[in-house]
């Protein structure tokens, strides 16, 4: 069922039992007080005719104990008067002397020839008078009352479901223009949906909308970026290794064995390539990393110090670390480490040692490892540089990739990568994370 239909049926059906109950009370309350109505007539009609009898002169009353005198009926009520020793001294009809015989004092039902008339009895100044209404003509009154009551309430209810039909398909009109807009819209066109004109209750599902389009289009352009950083940094390593293994083929001895440690060299470096886009493209897309594992300081960078292969002589280090653990997946927070120390062992020089020290900002919330070289350092424009994924320094090995997946990892995970001169020569690196609260 559409929201259009739900919306028609729920309030229509509401509607129409809110106005029916409000038409059954007022027909309700209308009966009563019609019947109140007309049986308070009925016995001014009965006090009425005591008062006329009261001031009639004595020679009526002579007359009216030989004879009983006719009253002039009136449309729809029928009288009677008794005498205080029971006869009959005045009334409308003289075929209804069951009806209108003396009785009970106050109002009751009586039936005859299958009619059912309302009675009234007033007693006053020894006289007895009896009025009566016809109960069929009482129901046709009350009918015809009911039907002019009933019509306005009937246009009034047919008015409303017009009107909330016509204000449901306006008020809709929205979600029909943008199921239209985004039904014409190109595959590849992920531009956002305009928010003008568009009602306040609809601008949370566009703005989401929007930012779901957003995300896409980030995706599309990382899938992109990653094919063309792989079509570009692998074609290099791959005409290499074709180039190598073809002069190995072409020559023998010392010089066949050179090529083939090339080619080799070439597939090492080809693989540590892929796994550097890999790890990149992981990292800035969705991906999961968590193992369970605590990202503890120490332990960070324990595994990331063994990771580089390198002796412990090369490093400086402090004796303790500060107590914590990164808000950070484990193996993400030693892999951005570890590129760091790799990248200060490579440029830092043959035998200068590297000093790693760590701070934590207990008021931040977070850790700061430094990992600095003893290097030639660099200026200022090539300091902007290093974080751009393929950049290198003149006359440096490696792929490029190492400093992009720290500041990838540090982006994703609300940290910092910082790069300055220190005082004297090298270059330090500056990783910042937040700490996991009360650890």
């Amino acid at each position: 069922m559409s929201l259009r239909t739900r919306l028609l049926v729920t309030l229509g059906l509401t509607l129409a039992l809110l106005w029916s109950l409000a038409a059954a009370w007022l027909m309700r309350d209308l009966e009563e007080q019609f019947v109140a109505t007309l049986d308070q007539r009925l016995a001014q009609s009965a006090r009425m005719v005591a008062g006329l009898m009261a001031q009639l002169p004595e020679e009526v009353w002579l007359e009216a104990d030989r004879r009983a005198l006719s009253i002039p009926p009136i449309e729809g009520l029928a009288c009677q008067v008794h005498s205080p020793r029971g006869e009959i001294m005045a009334r409308t009809h003289t075929d209804l002397e069951t009806i209108l015989a003396a009785g009970e004092r106050g109002h009751a039902y009586r039936s005859e020839g299958g009619v059912t008339w309302r009675v009234f009895t007033y007693e006053r100044g020894g006289l007895t008078i009896t009025t009566a209404d016809r109960m069929d003509e009482r129901d046709q009154l009350l009918a015809d009352v009911f039907k002019v009551a009933v019509v306005p309430f009937g246009v009034a209810l047919l008015g409303s479901m017009l009107a909330l039909w016509l204000g449901i398909i306006r008020g809709l009109a929205p979600l029909s223009r943008l199921r239209h807009s985004l039904a014409r819209r190109h595959p590849d066109a992920l531009a956002p949906v305009a928010t003008y004109g568009v009602p306040v209750e609809l601008r949370p599902l566009i703005e989401t909308l929007n930012g779901l389009l957003a995300r896409i289009q980030q995706t599309i352009l990382r899938e992109q970026r990653f094919t063309n950083d792989a079509a570009h940094e692998l074609k290099t390593p791959l005409t290499a290794i074709k180039t190598h293994l073809q002069v190995a083929g072409r020559v023998e001895g010392e010089a066949a064995q050179r090529s083939l440690v090339h080619a080799e060299e070439g597939v090492g470096r080809l693989a540590r390539i892929l796994d550097q886009l890999l790890m990149l493209a992981r990292v800035e897309g969705r991906v999961q990393f968590e193992d369970g594992e605590p990202s503890r300081v120490a332990d960070v960078i324990e595994l990331a110090l063994r990771d580089t292969g390198a002796g412990s002589g090369r490093f400086d280090c402090p004796e303790a670390w500060p107590e914590g653990e990164l808000a950070l997946p484990r193996e993400l927070a030693v892999t951005a480490l570890r590129n760091l120390v790799d990248n200060a062992l490579r440029h830092g020089g043959d035998a200068a040692p590297v000093t790693l020290t760590a701070e934590r900002d207990e008021a931040a919330g977070e850790l700061t490892l430094r990992v600095r070289d003893r290097g030639p350092g660099l200026d200022d424009e090539a300091l902007a540089q290093m974080p751009r994924r393929f950049w290198r320094a003149s006359k440096q090995r490696g792929s490029g990739l190492g400093l992009a997946i720290v500041a990838a990892i540090a982006e994703r995970f609300a940290g910092r990568l910082e790069f300055v001169r220190p005082e004297g020569d090298g270059l330090e690196a500056r990783l910042t994370f937040p700490v996991e609260p009360g650890r």
